[in-house]
């Protein structure tokens, strides 16, 4: 006597509602060819309308037809303007992800640091090489710190920097630390702040 839920076929497709697929199911009903293909274009139009997110492109407009199609167990008979898909498309398993083989040798860096030291090493300019040693042990001790928050020392940088050019971007240990080449303005900055505060401070206290 009644109508629940519970005893009605199940819907294929659920984004499109079960009307959708009566209305799917009504087009095949229809003998006349023609007919049924131009029901079939309105019920496209249709479905668009009930997806407003899908944009109006070949691509999306075969995915309707696709829906279409699997609604109707890819019994539809219609002039569609796109070839009805595979019966299997909805067992089919996606093709499987390569993993990435590449090895990185400090993770904590990643992988870009590796192709900037590459690149550094490059650099046929001995100014332009220098420079992106720099550059390239500074991002490395900003990661570093990111990584290990107790601090890090410029002698563990250094030699992990060597280490991954193979001894090709080279700097002393001594002009590192005296130049602070591999502290960032930023920081560099921040304690200038600092101990110009402490000089303001003492200035205070001798007056």
């Amino acid at each position: 006597m009644y109508d629940y839920n519970t005893s009605r076929s199940g819907v294929i497709l659920k984004e499109y509602g079960r009307n959708v697929q009566k209305l799917a199911e009504h087009i095949m009903t229809v003998e006349d060819r023609e007919k049924r293909t131009r029901y079939a274009t309105t019920l496209i139009e249709l479905m668009r309308q009930l997806n407003p997110s899908v944009r109006e492109n070949n691509e999306t407009t075969q995915k309707l037809w696709d829906d279409l199609f699997i609604m109707t167990n890819f019994a539809l008979d219609v002039d569609a303007p796109y070839p009805k898909p595979e019966v299997d498309i909805l067992t089919k398993k996606p093709e499987k992800v390569p993993y990435n083989t590449d090895q990185v040798k400090y993770k904590h860096y990643g992988k870009n640091i590796e192709k900037m030291i590459d690149k550094a090493i490059a650099a046929e300019d001995e100014e332009e090489r220098r420079a992106g040693t720099i550059f390239v042990g500074k991002l490395m001790k900003s990661f570093y710190q990111t990584w290990n928050k107790e601090g890090v020392d410029d002698e563990v940088i250094l030699k992990n920097l060597t280490a991954m050019s193979n001894g090709k971007l080279k700097l002393t240990l001594e002009e590192v630390k005296s130049n602070n080449l591999f502290d960032s303005q930023k920081s560099r900055g921040h304690s200038g702040k600092n101990s110009g505060g402490r000089r303001n401070s003492n200035n205070k206290r001798r007056k």
